[in-house]
């Protein structure tokens, strides 16, 4: 499986008792088909799935095909502590008729790189499906080294690697030593640095409410080679990215930026809880001039 392009890790709206707004979720999915994503993903960290019962993440699954349709590719993500019920999800996904799926180091257990291999080899036993990774050592403590990518050479289903450590020596080790695995952008603030060294795809909590910013992103940098028009969009996105990734309240920016988009995703499921005035006014603003600058970079480049 190729991925290129904006992938993103929809969201979970929610009505104001915390349950699952099923119509809102319907209705975000038909919004970034729309506005032109490659892909979209279920129970990723986005979209809180470790904040739902094993019952609702199998009906998001199911209702996410339903409403796709075949018209992008549908990932969806098995992450859970245990192997037993990632395993579980994984064969959820695929009586749910997804495309591929996503393939988290177990939290809080701290696997040794062995222990990763063995997990996600169970789970492609199980599914046949392929695979991204997903290495975020920043929230499971441990990252997917070479041994584990070593192993998981076994199968030819590991396609991908969403890569979130931060590291850009990671980066270089990837884009280098593994370019049989499809590298895809999962740190925000170095989507430049991804696509210089030959990512074709990123996956993005921000092109939930900003799709058509994290589109022209890629296609200047990816599509037209053009990193002089790619640096000054990045540029006009990184005040954006702060914002997401200060003080601990990414999901509630992402889901309140939907919300300003006209999708009222309604509040995150505890223990988190929702953004401030000031937070949404912050958020509101650098979303304004984000859209505007990158605008008027499109219409020069245009003319």
């Amino acid at each position: 499986m190729k991925f290129e392009g904006i992938y993103t890790p929809v969201v979970t709206p929610h009505t104001s008792n915390f349950e699952i707004d099923k119509d809102k979720f319907v209705q975000t999915i038909d919004m970034l088909i729309d506005a032109g994503v490659a892909g979209l993903i279920v129970a990723g960290t986005t979209g809180e799935y470790y904040a739902q019962s094993a019952e609702e993440r199998v009906m998001l699954m199911n209702l996410a095909h339903e409403t796709i349709k075949k018209r992008v590719p549908l990932i969806i993500g098995t992450g859970a502590i245990r192997t037993e019920d990632s395993i579980y999800f994984a064969e959820q996904a695929k009586q749910a008729g997804a495309d591929a799926l996503l393939i988290a180091t177990p939290p809080y257990a701290y696997p040794t790189s062995r222990e990763i291999a063995l997990h996600a080899l169970a789970i492609d036993r199980a599914a046949n499906l392929p695979v991204m990774l997903y290495n975020y050592p920043g929230r499971m403590s441990v990252n997917m080294d070479e041994e584990t990518l070593d192993r998981l050479g076994r199968s030819p289903n590991f396609c991908a690697i969403k890569e979130s450590s931060g590291d850009p020596n990671r980066l270089h080790m990837l884009a280098r030593d593994y370019p049989h695995i499809q590298l895809s952008c999962g740190m925000d603030d170095q989507a430049l640095e991804f696509f210089a060294w030959g990512a074709r795809s990123w996956v993005c909590a921000g092109s939930n409410f900003a799709p058509e910013a994290h589109i022209a992103l890629y296609k200047a940098c990816a599509v037209e080679g053009n990193f002089d028009k790619g640096r000054r969009i990045m540029s006009a996105m990184l005040p954006l990215m702060r914002v997401l990734e200060q003080g601990g309240k990414f999901v509630q920016c992402i889901k309140h930026g939907l919300t300003l988009r006209g999708i009222d995703a309604g509040p995150p499921r505890r223990p988190l809880q929702p953004l401030n005035k000031d937070d949404k006014r912050q958020l509101a603003e650098v979303i304004k001039t984000m859209n505007s600058t990158i605008e008027q970079i499109e219409l020069e480049s245009a003319s």
